[in-house]
């Protein structure tokens, strides 16, 4: 009887465990070497199926069915379909099922011969699950990164990657299940497979890719927590970009778009004043909506966003004016180190003025970073956490001068809020601000990517103080703010969601080594920014762009580097450029007298963008020069009332013939908005040029005050002219 007790017992505790096995859901993770956990010294411990495992608890069986090398083309050079994994995942017969392949179909024994075979043979396997278990829920995923060094990526891989993608996200997903063309749909019926992008979260973590394929172990965990969001749409809630505060500027004229995370499929109400929205988060947790158009009516609004029981509140909202100020040192330096701060501090009471200052955690000052602010650079955790803030003295002495005067003329002007974001970086190059994805894909700037603190494309002094800043790092793959795209992902991107009129951008400083360079990184980082403040693709050229020319030092360069700024004024739609040659210093690359530069810019902004014609935007420009009899004319636009400031005669111009030497001009005279010149050293005088010096005494200004800008002419041999239509170098 006891024996007979016992093995009833055994029998029910059998059965019990056996039927909580099958109730346990199934999660196939099929996939390549990323799936397989290649390059972790313990893969069964550190895989991103073994760290999902841990986050689904044991509801859930989660088994790695990855295999290095695996191509999703079934005439690939290793088809998943013949391996071994294949038939263990079928044999297993998953209720979800999560596919991550086609990385290793970038290779060039696969898509460049069976390219057109890559959405039906993703198709069958889909099929081939379904077949296995008719109720299987799939997950196909936009691939983790392949990153620059891969060294295929630029003879093939980086292109073929993408077109691969783009067949996963737009041809195989919209096939294997048509999409909800109604996002209220969502949460009554998700389509049987749904996409998990891999590549977002990833993008911009270089450093986790040591082998620039294959994940680390913190990459792993990083898909984990993605593949877990995507199965139990859990995505820890309502949550909104830092960008949304209390105190907040929402840009007057243009919808305003508001965007976050929701728990999957979850309802989320907006409402702005009288305004109301409500919307549906999508299957991977995200949401957004628009409200009309607003006017700056001096009225006080609350944005309240809703959602399964959480409630964000964000008051004290005004319609005005948003532009976005960035650059690097002599757009980071602080009202209270500039001339006259104590008398613009003591007027911070101007209330019209609201701020979002995005200050670094460290400084690029010469030393090396400790270890915990490493880790925060890496993990794109630069800048302290702020918030946008009224005017108040201390907050004001510690902001961004140019920025500071900028908006406060604006403000004055307009007679309506102006907010200013601003997240300049100390010694940043260009390069930073831009995205990777441009720089991968053009031609020049692809190589800029490779070995950056080597790369001889980078300003030497900007990779040492780099290197010296992240000595310490003990990761081959350390980020700075200097590393190309770097600052892009941490400060430009989380702003994108929010509209804004325009930017203001003081830097140059430290791509001045070389000239022609920066003038294709120039108009690149313009078209990058458009760009990501527009979703549909397209570059809004609309976004005005107004910059500061670099001011005067001894730089032997900076004459070169100030006149391919000028050309850029021309060349770029909608930029603008403010002179500063005439507050420079010899000796410090920080002029402290920044109040003219600020007002500068808005003049710009003034006068080309909200149409205040009676403003003069700027200093004499050359628009037209001939060569008559000896002497050359240069005609300006902004040239009325022309004349020299703090002196009788112009100074610094001189003139050259076809070739040779230039001899300053003997005769300067002024006609109305035109200069001649002669020079008793130069009979046929055809190259002219202005405060071609680094640190230049130049003086003409015009009936404003405004200074003109450096620059250099070379009229035609035959017909002795200039126009504007020879502004390319």
């Amino acid at each position: 009887m006891k024996i007979n007790s016992f093995l009833i017992l055994l029998f029910a505790v059998f059965l019990f465990v056996g039927l909580n096995a099958q109730e346990k859901k199934k999660v196939a993770c099929i996939g390549n070497s990323v799936t397989y956990g290649y390059t972790h010294e313990n893969p069964v411990e550190t895989s991103y199926p073994s760290r999902l495992q841990q986050l689904l608890g044991d509801d859930y069986e989660v088994r790695n069915f990855g295999h290095s090398g695996a191509t999703l083309l079934s005439k690939g050079h290793r088809p998943y379909i013949q391996q071994k994994a294949y038939t263990d995942a079928l044999a297993f017969a998953p209720d979800m099922a999560i596919i991550h392949l086609g990385l290793n179909d970038t290779d060039p024994r696969n898509w460049p011969n069976f390219r057109d075979e890559f959405v039906g043979d993703y198709l069958a396997l889909i099929d081939t699950l379904r077949a296995i278990n008719p109720k299987v829920k799939i997950w196909i995923c936009r691939m983790t990164p392949i990153f620059n060094h891969h060294p295929r990526f630029k003879s093939g891989t980086r292109d073929w990657y993408w077109q691969i993608q783009h067949s996963i996200e737009h041809q195989v997903l919209q096939l294997a299940a048509p999409q909800l063309q109604d996002a209220t749909e969502c949460r009554d019926k998700l389509p049987q497979v749904q996409l998990i992008d891999l590549q977002a979260p990833l993008y911009n973590r270089p450093d986790l890719f040591h082998d620039y394929l294959h994940p680390n172990p913190q990459g792993a965990l990083i898909i984990a927590n993605t593949v877990y969001s995507a199965i139990t749409g859990d995505y820890g809630g309502l949550s909104l970009p830092a960008i949304y505060t209390d105190n907040m500027v929402i840009q007057r004229g243009k919808y305003f778009t508001v965007c976050g995370k929701a728990n999957a499929c979850a309802k989320v109400k907006v409402r702005l004043g009288k305004q109301k929205r409500t919307e549906y988060a999508a299957a991977d947790g995200t949401w957004r909506c628009s409200f009309n158009p607003m006017e700056a009516d001096g009225k006080s609004y609350t944005l309240t966003v809703e959602s399964e029981g959480e409630t964000l509140e964000f008051k004290n909202i005004v319609v005005g004016e948003v532009w976005l100020c960035s650059g690097q040192s002599n757009m980071a330096w602080m009202l209270k180190d500039t001339n006259g701060a104590s008398a613009h501090i003591n007027s911070a009471s101007l209330k019209s003025l609201r701020i979002y200052d995005m200050k670094p955690r460290v400084f690029t000052d010469n030393y090396s970073w400790p270890d915990e602010e490493l880790v925060n650079l890496n993990e794109h955790n630069h800048f302290k956490p702020t918030a946008w803030e009224l005017p108040t003295e201390e907050n004001i002495a510690h902001f961004s001068a140019v920025a500071y005067h900028f908006g406060a003329m604006l403000a004055d002007s307009l007679n309506v809020p102006v907010g200013l974001i601003c997240n300049a970086v100390g010694g940043a190059p260009a390069e930073s601000f831009i995205d990777r994805k441009t720089l991968e894909f053009d031609p020049i700037l692809v190589d800029i990517l490779y070995h950056w603190r080597n790369n001889d494309m980078i300003q030497g002094w900007v990779r040492e103080r780099a290197s010296k800043n992240i000595e310490r790092g003990k990761n081959p793959l350390q980020r700075h703010p200097y590393e190309p795209a770097y600052l892009f992902e941490t400060a430009i991107e989380p702003l994108t969601c929010y509209p804004l009129r325009g930017f203001i951008w003081y830097q140059g400083e430290s791509n001045a080594h070389n000239v022609e360079l920066y003038n294709h990184i120039f108009p690149v980082l313009v078209d990058s920014w458009r760009h990501a403040w527009n979703k549909d693709g397209v570059a809004d050229e609309g976004l005005p762009f107004c910059f500061v020319q670099l001011s005067s030092i001894n730089r032997p360069s900076w004459p070169h580097f100030r006149d391919i700024q000028r050309l850029h004024s021309y060349t770029v739609p909608n930029c603008y450029m403010a002179v500063s040659s005439d507050k420079g210093d010899p000796t410090d690359v920080h002029p402290r007298d920044k109040q003219p530069v600020g007002e500068r810019l808005a003049r710009q902004a003034l006068h080309n963008v909200y149409r205040y014609e009676h403003i003069v935007p700027a200093g004499p420009l050359p628009v037209s020069a001939k060569s008559v009899n000896g002497a050359v004319y240069v005609t300006f636009e902004n040239g009325i009332g022309i004349h020299a400031a703090g002196g009788d005669k112009i100074e610094t111009f001189e003139i050259a013939s076809d070739i040779g030497t230039y001899y300053p001009a003997d005769e300067v005279i002024i006609e109305g908005n035109t200069i001649i010149l002669r020079s008793k050293m130069i009979d046929t005088p055809l190259r002219v040029r202005y405060a071609w010096q680094p640190y230049t005494t130049a003086n003409m200004v015009n009936a404003e005050g405004l200074p003109a800008s450096t620059f250099q002419l070379e009229l035609d041999s035959e017909t002795g002219e200039w126009s504007l239509v020879q502004k390319t170098l």
